[in-house]
């Protein structure tokens, strides 16, 4: 089990990216949250087992609509409790 940071570029506002990752963390059994940047970038942590985690970025990457241009991510300290829930926040 671990958690990860990623910071999304590209065209990833005004494409349903948060909504495609929300279902992309249900679908793999991920907790954690994503949100939109005032800078056009999406951020997003995500925790769960490692297969998981990169499941779903396999499965953000093949999205039609959305173009990655680059994924930044890192490992943070695993959030207790979080109990299973992927939101969507504001900014």
């Amino acid at each position: 089990m671990l958690r990860k940071h990623f910071l999304f570029k590209g065209l990833v506002q005004g494409v349903g990216f948060r909504y495609r990752a929300r279902y992309a963390a249900q679908k793999f059994g991920l907790s954690g949250w994503v949100r939109n940047r005032f800078d056009g970038s999406v951020e997003m942590e995500a925790q769960g087992e490692t297969d998981a985690l990169d499941n779903m970025i396999e499965y953000l990457r093949n999205e039609p609509f959305l173009e990655i241009d680059s994924i930044d991510e890192r490992e943070i300290s695993l959030v207790a409790n979080e109990s299973g829930v992927f939101e969507i926040r504001r900014y």
